[in-house]
């Protein structure tokens, strides 16, 4: 029985991988490998999706960032219509003090669409690479928007002082962040009591749309996610073709 149970394991290993490589979204965390990341919060796999990171979050394999080379399509003409931008930050029940952080705000695209409607406020526009920030800068210039400033986060922080912002939104970013926990923890202090959280994802729940499986997130797993660093949700908004608009609040007291 031994020797049986000796072959059988790696046979097991081999075609799990088989399984997981050959799977149109990739591996999932049951079907991955034993963890070389002995953290309980992350685990890095070493059999994954090939578009996500190899490390799972309370279940989540976290996708690849979207490199700076990849502005000219969050610029694209036809962005506007097909996600329905106009309608999505009309949504935002901004009022015209709020200061309102777009975090992972690349290009800066929905920041300076958000920023007209603040104009006693500002729009903190954070990214991590520096290059997106360069974009910001010259789109600022050229758009002549005196109140969006750009800021550069870490990989576990937006950089932002504490209880300094009434609203944070992030539009299909959150997926890639490398330290979730850790990113959103900074976002609630940076959160003033009763401050919001947007978080608009491409629905999970829907295999039909044309993105990648890593690339979209399921209203559940959202919840879960956002409620391990005491946000509550508030409702979900279904007004856009294909993304979840989903609201959290920061209690008074945290």
């Amino acid at each position: 029985m031994k020797k049986i149970a000796q072959i059988i394991k790696p046979l097991t290993a081999i075609i799990l991988t088989i399984i997981c490589l050959l799977s149109q979204n990739g591996c999932t965390a049951a079907q991955a490998t034993d963890t070389t990341n002995k953290d309980p919060i992350y685990q890095q796999r070493t059999v994954h999706n090939p578009d996500g990171t190899g490390k799972f979050y309370m279940g989540r394999e976290i996708a690849q960032v979207m490199g700076y080379q990849g502005a000219g399509w969050l610029e694209r003409p036809s962005r506007g219509m097909e996600e329905k931008s106009a309608r999505l930050v009309n949504n935002l029940d901004l009022k015209p003090t709020d200061i309102v952080a777009d975090i992972g705000a690349g290009t800066g695209y929905f920041s300076f669409r958000i920023a007209p409607l603040v104009p006693q406020g500002k729009v903190f526009a954070v990214d991590v690479q520096p290059e997106m920030l360069n974009f910001i800068e010259l789109n600022k210039q050229e758009k002549n928007i005196a109140n969006v400033e750009p800021v550069l986060g870490s990989l576990d922080s937006p950089n932002l002082p504490e209880n300094s912002v009434d609203l944070v939104v992030m539009v299909d970013a959150y997926h890639e962040f490398a330290y979730p926990r850790e990113m959103m923890q900074g976002i609630v202090k940076a959160l003033k009591p009763g401050g919001r959280t947007v978080s608009i994802e491409y629905r999970g729940e829907n295999p039909l749309l044309p993105i990648k499986g890593l690339h979209k997130m399921t209203q559940q797993q959202v919840k879960k996610e956002m409620a391990a660093v005491g946000l509550v949700w508030k409702e979900t908004k279904e007004m856009l073709p294909q993304q979840h608009l989903m609201v959290f609040e920061k209690k008074s007291q945290i």
